[in-house]
């Protein structure tokens, strides 16, 4: 009977998710709707793939914060997955997420922020957790640093979690290293590796990493104050990546590895913003790192994981390139 009641309880919560049409924010509807939220998915233009009856579509500009919360009444979470264009960061980042934490503070709802690796800078540990210090040492890793110690300073008034996870890979669209350079020429028997091929690095499946922020919201009414998360997703060696790369794509032979030309990206940086912004962050493939999920799983339990080889090969194959029978 209790069970039957808590699980009537999770049916009837409703997320926001802001930026819905963006990769995370596509995976994170399909994993709310699936998980039985009612899903609230804000976007600038109509929502792109998905049919679930319990998805509406919020035709809103995220600026329009009072159209916007008369659409969003009763939301118990607020997800912000809005991300500016990789070069206009310093223009939009922090105006976006000050829009989110506005939204949940006016919702009463606890906010749910997407994290990465930024913040730690080049002089980060191999192991990354919660209570890491923070050094960056690039504008984005900056820009990052605000944004999080500004939904501390909110607290309590705001509830907010931050969910740190690495690289992302999978899911809907293109926009990753993994399909704009490693895996990109793998049909032709190549893979484009930025670094040294025996540094740890951090990915995060979308898909998996989508059950962990439905985890999470489903202790809403638990979290209070401000917390951070660390999702440990995959963590590889480069020799590690291209192996699983190549079985994957049941490639009967070893691919060609290439790597990043770093001094013609560095030498056009000040003439080609996205080299610049690829320079500065350079450092994320020379300095191993791996992300510690101890804390997470301690609030939500144990995760589902999907297979490497199993996400590699959806992966791939939502690239259109060849996967192992």
């Amino acid at each position: 009977m209790l069970e039957n009641a808590m699980q009537e309880n999770r049916m009837s919560d409703t997320v926001l998710i802001l930026g819905a049409n963006g990769r995370l924010g596509r995976t994170l509807v399909d994993a709310f709707a699936a998980a039985g939220w009612t899903v609230l998915a804000q976007a600038r233009r109509a929502l792109a793939g998905t049919a679930a009856h319990n998805v509406r579509g919020l035709a809103i500009d995220v600026a329009d914060t009072t159209r916007l919360l008369a659409a969003a009444r009763g939301a118990s979470v607020v997800v912000n997955a809005l991300n500016p264009v990789y070069t206009e960061w310093e223009q939009h980042a922090e105006a976006l997420a000050r829009c989110g934490m506005e939204v949940a503070q006016s919702l009463d709802a606890l906010l749910l922020y997407p994290g990465n690796v930024y913040n730690f800078g080049e002089s980060m540990p191999p192991l990354l957790r919660p209570d890491t210090a923070e050094r960056p040492s690039a504008r984005k890793g900056e820009i990052r640093r605000a944004i999080e110690a500004g939904m501390r300073e909110r607290a309590p008034g705001l509830r907010s979690v931050i969910l740190r996870a690495g690289d992302f890979f999978g899911g809907p669209g293109r926009g990753s290293w993994m399909d704009l350079a490693i895996a990109k020429s793998l049909d032709q028997g190549k893979v484009i590796y930025p670094g040294p091929r025996d540094r740890a690095h951090a990915w995060a499946y979308l898909p998996d990493l989508a059950q962990a922020f439905v985890a999470v919201a489903r202790r809403h009414a638990d979290l209070h104050g401000h917390a951070v998360l660390h999702f440990a997703g995959d963590t590889l060696t480069g020799d590690e990546l291209v192996s699983a790369l190549a079985e994957a794509s049941g490639m009967a032979h070893a691919p060609r590895v290439a790597g990043m030309p770093w001094w013609l990206i560095r030498a056009g940086a000040a003439v080609v913003p996205m080299w610049r912004e690829l320079a500065e962050m350079a450092y994320l493939w020379q300095v191993p790192h791996a992300l510690d999920g101890t804390a997470l799983e301690a609030l939500v339990g144990e995760l589902p994981r999907t297979p490497l080889k199993q996400a590699l090969r959806t992966s791939l194959g939502e690239l259109g390139l060849r996967v192992a029978a």
